[in-house]
């Protein structure tokens, strides 16, 4: 009797842990994502305005799905001049196309321009970051409306990976008060791309 009573308690536990680790919820599945969820928890650096930084948890992500991790093809374009990108405010950026690179996702073939800043004159700008915004058939749906933004480097050789899974959102998506480069139109992509930062409350 006192064995059964024993294992009915042992029994009713196990029960009571599932349920409750089934309850959990997952906040980040890879390291860019913890990195997202503490850089927005941060009040000193946090793009959040006040009342959204109080009640903030979590970015909505996508799930981590290798599909979007591609190898690249980098056809550079060194001869090309640096141009006024549009931003969200009266600013520009200066940026120049640094090369269009090429990849297939589901047997299809896409290509995006990757951009480059100016050199900074106070020499603080990174010399080898790479600018890549895009768009894609989320926006304004399961995503930021105004298109998402990956950081990349100036690869050795002439290939390099886009991990879609790091796409981010520019930070007007989270307060109006920045001023984001607009993601030129040539940068669409005709396809969802399941992959990164969802969009922000009704953003």
């Amino acid at each position: 009797m006192k064995t059964r009573l024993i294992f009915c308690i042992a029994f009713v536990v196990t029960v009571l842990m599932g349920c409750n680790s089934q309850k959990k919820t997952v906040k980040f599945q890879s390291e860019f994502q913890k990195q997202q969820n503490n850089f927005f928890k941060d009040a000193s650096k946090s793009p959040l305005k006040p009342k959204d930084l109080k009640a903030f948890e979590s970015l909505d992500f996508f799930p981590v799905d290798s599909l979007f991790i591609v190898t690249a093809q980098l056809s550079r374009t060194p001869n090309t001049e640096f141009f006024d990108m549009k931003t969200t405010t009266e600013r520009v950026t200066k940026e120049r196309v640094f090369g269009v690179l090429s990849f297939t996702i589901n047997n299809e073939t896409y290509n995006l321009n990757v951009y480059q800043g100016a050199p900074d004159p106070d020499g603080e700008t990174e010399s080898d970051y790479l600018f890549l915004p895009f768009l894609d058939d989320t926006n304004g749906s399961e995503t930021y409306g105004g298109g998402r933004y990956i950081d990349l480097n100036i690869p050795v050789g002439n290939q390099l990976t886009i991990d879609f899974n790091t796409a981010y959102n520019p930070y007007c998506a989270y307060n109006e008060k920045y001023s984001c480069p607009i993601v030129p139109r040539e940068n669409y992509l005709p396809l969802k791309i399941n992959a990164g930062v969802k969009r922000f409350k009704d953003h």
